[in-house]
């Protein structure tokens, strides 16, 4: 059964960081498209970052290059996202997602078909 968990969520002041995790079972991570998305209260999900299996290109938001870091390391099965947060716009749920398609649109959160359950990341001072 293919599963994704994220943790590493939580409390974090601007200015400081959090790295969240994204364990994947039942399949092997790096064929996989993978992603990171965020959705904060009544807003809509938006694609923060991701990578493409094909040829490991990235993807950023503009809203976070700069500041997040997506990597994955294979021997773990797991992605990762290193967040240095600098407001509470950051504040949401982050979910990890992937898909197997080879040819994908990155950070389109309709073209990823499996997803974790999501953790909360909440900044402030």
């Amino acid at each position: 059964q293919l599963q994704l968990v994220e943790s590493g969520g939580g409390l974090v002041q601007p200015g400081g960081s959090l790295r969240l995790s994204c364990a994947a079972s039942g399949f092997t991570l790096d064929s996989y498209a993978i992603g990171w998305f965020r959705q904060a209260p009544g807003k809509e999900r938006e694609g923060v970052s991701c990578i493409n299996s094909r040829d490991g290109r990235k993807y950023y938001a503009d809203s976070v290059k700069g500041r997040f870091t997506i990597f994955r390391d294979n021997a773990k099965n797991t992605v990762y996202l290193q967040m240095n947060i600098q407001n509470p716009e950051d504040t949401a749920v982050y979910y990890c997602a992937a898909d197997p398609k080879q040819l994908i649109r990155l950070c389109i959160s309709s073209d990823y078909k499996y997803w974790g359950q999501g953790t909360q990341v909440t900044v402030s001072s």
